[in-house]
């Protein structure tokens, strides 16, 4: 892994199966929205050797039209909605801000955790990120300061604190203390 800037990181090892399927998935996405991916991960994708069943993924609120097209060529690529099957359904889901999970067909994990943004949390994350260049790909997730200050002061899990502190190790001197502390603030007044 290298840092080639503040807001860019090369990853150089081979694809998983987590990662293939991950780009799958953003290859559509990124026609219909912008997308920020958060929490685990990240990690995984920055190393950490730990195993995942969900990638979460955060866009912007879209409109039904968009949205539709956007459930509509995930079909095609064989990806299918865990929790409705008529995309006016999902729809109201994903209005609602409730995440919805999509796989591929015939499988559950895997699965992406599609969320709308919410809160202001959601909306740094989707504005400051970070491009992971992955082979010939690149995969856009939020900074790495806000997804430490998120594991650290709202998940709190033994597997997220590991995650958290894993992302430290890796961006050595490159986390901004400071912008840590405020995300903190921030975080413990949605959350708190």
């Amino acid at each position: 892994m290298k840092f080639l800037g503040k807001n860019v990181i090369k990853v150089d090892r081979e694809l998983s199966d987590l990662d293939r399927f991950t780009l799958d998935f953003i290859k559509i996405l990124r026609k219909h929205t912008t997308y920020v991916i958060v929490s685990g991960y990240v990690s995984i994708l920055l190393g950490r050797a730990r195993s995942s069943e969900d990638v979460d993924i955060i866009i912007p609120r879209i409109d039904y039209p968009n949205f539709s097209n956007l459930v509509e060529d995930l079909k095609d690529a064989s990806f299918w909605c865990l929790q409705a099957e008529r995309k006016k359904d999902i729809y109201e889901y994903f209005k609602d801000r409730v995440a919805v999970r999509f796989a591929k067909r015939s499988n559950v994990i895997p699965n992406i955790e599609l969320k709308c943004a919410k809160n202001k949390a959601d909306n740094i994350a989707l504005e400051d990120t970070i491009t992971i260049k992955v082979g010939r790909s690149e995969l856009i997730i939020s900074n790495l300061e806000l997804q430490v200050a998120f594991k650290e002061n709202v998940l709190k899990s033994p597997k997220d604190l590991e995650d958290a502190r894993h992302l430290r190790n890796i961006a050595g001197g490159r986390l901004d203390g400071n912008k840590v502390r405020n995300y903190k603030r921030m975080l413990n007044e949605l959350y708190g």
